[in-house]
């Protein structure tokens, strides 16, 4: 299976089933929604046939195809999957499907075409699988930009207030970002040797003074789209406009390009730069982890809390990659999959009870889980996972950072160390304000409030909450393929410390 093209068929499969959904009658919402649920378990079945016939040991990119595109430009379709793009991908194909089965009366409620909203994720999944399997930078660039586009519609179309505002901002945020890459993109094509194939260009020497540029234009447009402080304002207004499902995937996968692209351009490719610029990344990093718990506390929206939550997360995740150590950066890749897993389910959640109230904000509730005790007790879990309690799969990629970081840099270790206690904060504040404690009146006069999870709920947050806990006491799996694709990332940095042994992974998990 190893010559199988998974990586082309994964990227075509999903936009082949919109094309399919979309032309579906209007009339018939549930075959529309039916199909694409069907097509997302096809793109799974084959990301599992993908992840098993990886060979963690054997070549640092597997699955390589290559096929032209624009040859006077040097431009191809080469798409090709590291241990880091492998459980990025893998992410994408196990949300999508939840995502899609917990959306099954969204775009009802939204009175907007029920096939099109379908379609839209399926599109969306599309170009997600594109920028994580690209293996050519310009290839990259196109899905960076047009994964913009389902991500856009899906907010501004069938998203709740200030979808509009919401929309544009998310949007031109990420236009200017793409702009500073598209300068960069060309500058590396100018001095690499007119290509964009990312195995030669990791070969060119660049001049310092050159580097550096290049490296800014690269790392603005995916501190932009992470988003790291003071990039971040566009995350709050369109992860609280957008709907649930729509947000689960905006934080827990679209935003992860950011990192990736980090990990997979910055730090290979300009390796020196990335050197000189990290202190300056590492302040961005602990600034964030601390300004937005503390603006998580003070937030009366669910779901522009869960926002502020996963921009101290993403601070994480950029102390992580900077430190240059194996054992944080294998935290931080770890991070990125864990952060996936604990915030999509808690938008999930999030979503679930909003639907049922008619309303995001925390006043609103009060006491709610004597109505709904295991939608209460699946987001009392979920904000739990989020602040990485041990036990939960976040904690493991936490502690990871935490040590790897405080080995060689204590201060922002320390620093980083303040935003679990803010986590516990504003987490166990909002669990408390929705749905313990005294008894809303208003709550027991909505019909809503009076239907716990039914059946379908049920199976879109059971995969997930179990997937948590066995990657809170089992990472082993993942961290096996993860480690590799890290260390040859510190190796081309000239950064070489050994991975994280199996009883430091495993300590951690206890």
């Amino acid at each position: 299976m190893s010559n199988f093209p998974f990586l082309s068929v994964l990227t075509v499969a999903p936009l082949v089933g919109a094309l399919v959904v979309a032309f579906l009658p209007r009339r018939r919402p549930e075959l529309a929604k039916q199909v694409a649920f069907a097509w997302s378990l096809l793109v799974l079945v084959l990301s599992v046939v993908m992840w098993v016939s990886f060979n963690a040991g054997g070549d640092r990119f597997q699955f390589r195809e290559s096929y032209k595109w624009i040859p006077n430009w040097g431009v191809s379709f080469t798409f090709a999957a590291d241990g880091i793009a492998l459980v990025m991908l893998m992410l994408i194909a196990v949300l999508v499907p939840l995502v899609i089965l917990a959306s099954w009366h969204d775009a009802e409620s939204s009175k907007r075409s029920v096939p099109v909203y379908f379609a839209l994720l399926l599109i969306l999944e599309s170009t997600m699988i594109g920028v994580f399997a690209a293996a050519d930078v310009f290839l990259f660039y196109v899905f960076f930009e047009v994964m913009l586009v389902p991500m856009y519609f899906l907010i501004g179309s069938y998203g709740g207030h200030q979808r509009q505002y919401a929309a544009v901002k998310f949007f031109l945020y990420s236009l200017v970002g793409g702009l500073f890459m598209l300068a960069a993109v060309i500058g590396l094509w100018v001095v690499g040797g007119k290509t964009f194939d990312w195995q030669a260009l990791s070969q060119v020497d660049i001049s310092t003074g050159t580097e550096r540029w290049l490296f800014l234009g690269f790392f603005i447009a995916f501190a932009i789209k992470a988003p790291f402080f003071p990039f971040h304002t566009w995350l709050p207004d369109a992860g609280g406009a957008a709907p649930a499902g729509a947000a689960a995937l905006l934080v827990g996968v679209l935003d992860k390009v950011g990192t990736f692209g980090i990990l997979r351009y910055c730090l290979p490719l300009f390796p020196e730069a990335s050197k000189w610029f990290a202190p300056w990344a590492l302040a961005l990093g602990v600034i964030g982890i601390v300004y937005a718990a503390l603006l998580a506390v003070g937030q009366n929206d669910l779901k522009r809390l869960v926002s502020y939550t996963s921009i101290a997360h993403f601070g994480f995740i950029g102390v992580g990659i900077f430190a240059f150590t194996t054992q944080a950066g294998t935290g931080a890749v770890l991070y990125m999959l864990n952060h996936g897993l604990a915030t999509g389910l808690l938008f999930l959640v999030v979503g679930m009870l909003i639907s049922r109230r008619g309303s995001s904000l925390i006043s609103d509730f009060g006491g709610a889980g004597k109505l709904v005790p295991v939608l209460a007790g699946v987001l009392f879990f979920a904000g739990l996972a989020s602040l990485a309690l041990p036990g939960t799969a976040p904690f493991v990629s936490e502690f990871l950072v935490l040590i790897g970081t405080f080995t060689v840099n204590k201060p922002v270790a320390v620093i980083a160390t303040v935003g679990i206690i803010l986590a516990a904060a504003y987490v166990l504040w909002m669990v408390q304000r929705t749905t313990q404690g005294t008894l809303n009146p208003a709550l027991t006069q909505i019909d809503g409030m009076r239907r716990d999870l039914n059946l379908r709920e049920k199976a879109v947050v059971a995969p997930l909450i179990a997937l948590i806990i066995v990657l809170g006491f089992y990472p082993k799996p993942v961290t096996d393929v993860i480690n590799p694709a890290v260390q040859a990332t510190m190796d081309d940095i000239g950064r070489t410390d050994p991975a994280p042994s199996v009883g430091t992974v495993q300590e951690a998990a206890k």
